[in-house]
C-alpha cells in the first residue's frame, strides 16, 4: 500500500464541488478541466465518483523532460479504450453523453496538469487504442493496461495501480479471504468463466481438494445475476476485478444489495504483483517523464486523493516504476 497521507493534507488538495464553482469554472469542471490551478476529477460520473477539484500545477523540471516534438502542441494526446460501452469506474463516457470520465482518464489530466500540458483524449476500442499508440496519435494510453513481458517488446511502462482482482460479499458479512486460499474452504464461490481469476480460483480448489476440503465453484450469465445471488445468500462471495466490485459498492452503498470488499489478490497470481501502468511507444521519449509526473502526485497526495474518490486506495503503489517486472510470456 502506499505510504499515508495526512487527511488534512488531502482536504487541503480538494477544493470543493461544482455548487461553488462560477459559470466559467462550471463549464471547466464539466468538462474535467477544473478550476485555475486544479483538475476536476470524476465530472459527469453519475455517482460512480465523489467530484473534486485536485489542485496541481506545472512541475517545469518535470515539463522539461517532455520530448519537444510532443510538448510542441501543448498537449497530451490520451488514449483511452472505453469503447463501446465503457467500464466503470476506470473509464465511461460521463451523463452529459460527451465528457471521458473516471479513473483512468481523470489520472491522465493529472498527470498533463503536472507536466504543463492540456490533456486531450481519443476515446477508441481496445484494439484501435494500441494502434493509436503505434502510429504516434496517442502519446500515452491511461486505461487499465496490465504491464507485460510480452508487450514491453513494443512499449515502455510507467506503473500506477496494483492489479487486482477482488472478493465481493454482501454487507454485513464477516468473512474476509485475507490472502490465504485455506479461507475459501467450504464457500460457494461465483467466478467468470474463461477469465484468469476462474483459472487462479479452480487451482485452489484443487489445492483445497487435496486437503480433503471443497469451494463450490459457481457461474452466472451476468454481472447483475452474480451479485444479486450475493445479497440473496445463493453465493458467500464473487471473486473478480476489483474496478468492477469497487463499482458495486459505489452503486449499491446505503441499499438492501450493499457489497463490500472481503480482500484483494493480485491478478498475476502468488509469486507477482500485477501492475496497472501508463503506456507509450518504445523509446518516444515521455515514459520518464510520465513516471516523473505520477511520483510527484504520490509524494504531494494528489494520488491518493485520486484514488479515494473512486474507491481503489486497495491498488495504491508507493511509487512509480518504469517498466517493471511484468506478467511473464508464459501467463500472458
Amino acid at each position: 500500500m502506499s505510504r499515508p497521507i495526512a487527511a488534512a493534507t488531502i482536504a487541503l488538495l480538494l477544493l470543493g464541488g461544482v455548487a461553488a464553482c462560477g459559470s466559467e469554472d462550471k463549464a471547466n469542471a464539466e468538462s474535467g478541466s477544473g478550476t485555475a490551478g486544479s483538475v476536476r476529477i470524476a465530472a459527469q460520473a453519475s455517482g460512480i465518483g465523489k467530484p473534486a477539484d485536485i489542485k496541481v500545477e506545472r512541475q517545469q523540471s518535470i515539463a522539461d523532460e517532455v520530448p519537444d516534438a510532443i510538448k510542441s502542441d501543448g498537449k497530451l494526446n490520451i488514449g483511452i479504450g472505453a469503447l463501446p460501452t465503457g467500464f466503470p469506474p476506470l473509464a465511461f463516457v460521463g451523463d452529459d453523453d460527451k465528457t471521458i470520465t473516471g479513473a483512468e482518464p481523470d489520472l491522465g489530466r493529472l498527470v498533463a496538469a503536472v507536466l504543463g500540458l492540456k490533456a486531450e483524449f481519443s476515446n477508441d476500442t481496445w484494439d484501435n487504442l494500441f494502434v493509436g499508440i503505434d502510429s504516434g496519435k496517442n502519446e500515452v494510453g491511461f486505461t487499465n493496461i496490465t504491464d507485460t513481458e510480452q508487450r514491453k517488446e513494443k512499449y515502455d511502462f510507467a506503473s500506477y495501480r496494483q492489479d487486482n482482482l477482488g472478493f465481493a460479499v454482501k454487507e454485513g458479512n464477516k468473512w474476509d479471504f485475507n490472502k490465504d486460499y485455506k479461507n475459501l474452504a467450504g464457500l460457494k464461490v461465483a467466478v467468470g468463466a474463461g477469465t484468469n481469476q476462474e483459472k487462479i480460483l479452480v487451482a485452489w480448489g484443487d489445492k483445497l481438494k487435496a486437503e480433503g476440503k471443497t469451494l463450490d465453484i459457481k457461474y452466472f450469465a451476468d454481472t447483475p445475476s452474480t451479485f444479486k445471488a450475493i445479497v440473496s445468500g445463493q453465493i458467500d462471495a464473487y471473486f473478480g476485478p476489483n474496478p468492477g466490485i469497487a463499482f458495486q459498492i459505489s452503486k449499491t452503498k446505503g441499499t438492501a444489495d450493499a457489497v463490500r470488499n472481503a480482500g484483494v489478490f493480485s491478478g498475476a497470481g502468488e509469486t507477482l504483483q500485477g501492475l496497472i501502468a501508463a503506456t507509450t511507444k518504445k523509446d518516444n521519449g515521455l515514459i520518464k517523464a510520465i513516471g516523473d509526473a505520477i511520483n510527484y502526485l504520490i509524494k504531494n497526495g494528489q494520488y491518493q486523493a485520486w484514488l479515494a474518490a473512486y474507491g481503489l486506495e486497495n491498488e495504491a503503489v508507493d511509487t512509480s516504476q518504469i517498466n517493471p517486472p511484468g506478467l511473464p510470456k508464459s501467463n500472458a
